[in-house]
């Protein structure tokens, strides 16, 4: 009795260390997927945050075009709703802020009271930040983070690009005319965002 009382416990013994082992090693195996999708979901969320960046940086810089040497017919005015949903979220708190509403207020009083002393290229700045001050939530908080925004974005980036090609009189000729290379690049650089975003949401 005594040797079996003896074989039994070494075996509970045996059992109990064996399903311990097994156990840290899926707990091992638990740990290590979980960073490595974290490390994924980390990259994946840099990289939208890069080429969220990229994007309005990219589409102030087709404004700036727009007032020197892009002389096409493009309608630009659709930059300043690709830069409401695309810009980075830092940027747009500052002036969906006090901030903002002071220059959005300072920009309606000379508007209205020195017309002739506005700048012409005042305009279209001055039309981003009241929407962004006066926009409802739903687009502010709500659509401008999520896949609708994404998919405005890269309507208006794939129609800035078929008309600037047309404009330019050809695929080809967007590359080669004066100043062509410089605003062919900055409205693909529209595109880059808003696809890796929808790529990433769906993911």
């Amino acid at each position: 009795m005594g040797k079996k009382s003896s074989y039994l416990a070494m075996r509970t013994d045996t059992l109990v260390t064996d399903l311990i082992s097994s156990d840290f090693q899926d707990l091992t195996k638990a740990a290590r997927n979980l960073a490595l999708h974290a490390a994924q979901l980390g990259s994946l969320g840099f990289g939208t945050s890069f080429l969220e960046w990229v994007a309005s940086f990219a589409a102030i810089y087709l404004l700036i075009l727009d007032r020197t040497n892009w002389k096409t017919n493009i309608l630009t005015g659709l930059l300043i709703p690709y830069i409401f949903f695309s810009l980075p979220s830092l940027i747009f708190n500052i002036f969906r802020g006090q901030f903002g509403r002071w220059v959005a207020f300072i920009a309606v009083i000379l508007r209205l009271f020195f017309p002739k002393r506005f700048p012409v290229w005042l305009e279209l700045p001055a039309a981003l930040i009241l929407l962004i001050v006066v926009s409802p939530s739903l687009f502010a908080s709500t659509i401008r983070g999520d896949w609708i925004g994404a998919v405005i974005c890269l309507a208006i980036g794939c129609y800035l690009l078929q008309e600037h090609i047309r404009a330019s009189g050809g695929f080809r000729n967007s590359f080669t005319r004066a100043h062509g290379v410089s605003n062919t690049v900055g409205i693909i650089l529209l595109l880059v965002y808003p696809a890796w975003a929808l790529i990433v949401h769906f993911l």
